[in-house]
């Protein structure tokens, strides 16, 4: 074992590489590239395939992304949300979609399953929109009754 004095902090120490100790060889020459992310432009430590972290799960982890949402947005745990249907109950769309609280949360909701329907988005905004808020719970009505029926 051969022992030198660290270039960088003078201790003596366990030769590593470059004449520096193992500590200081770690600081200076394992620090982590940081560059601009091609995705959100912002200069972060790189992960994989030129991406920042959050935009490579983003990418291609969208399944765990959309988990992690659904999690930290609504409080729906993943058993309950794995027994919703995956397409809208007005239109069928089942691309994208949105988990609404018929009573909300803040109202006492709960997140059972009796309480939460799936919505595209553009009817999930109608929902919240005053205009069309009759409209669009008179058609969620009639179709929660035609599913019931069936």
């Amino acid at each position: 074992m051969r022992f030198i004095r660290c270039a960088n902090c003078g201790k003596e120490d366990e030769h590593h590489a470059k004449g520096l100790c193992f500590n200081c060889y770690r600081k200076l020459v394992w620090q982590p590239k940081k560059k601009e992310c091609p995705s959100c432009k912002q200069v972060k430590v790189i992960h994989a395939k030129g991406y920042c972290e959050y935009c490579y799960n983003k990418i291609f982890y969208t399944e765990y992304s959309r988990l992690a949402s659904r999690k930290q947005y609504s409080g729906i745990t993943k058993e309950v949300f794995d027994k919703l249907p995956k397409k809208c109950l007005i239109c069928g769309f089942d691309k994208i979609f949105d988990v609404h609280h018929l009573v909300a949360k803040s109202k006492g909701g709960s997140h059972t399953l009796d309480n939460l329907i799936v919505l595209c988005p553009n009817h999930h905004k109608m929902l919240h929109h005053a205009d069309y808020r009759q409209e669009m719970l008179a058609l969620i009505s009639e179709r929660m009754d035609k599913s019931t029926h069936n």
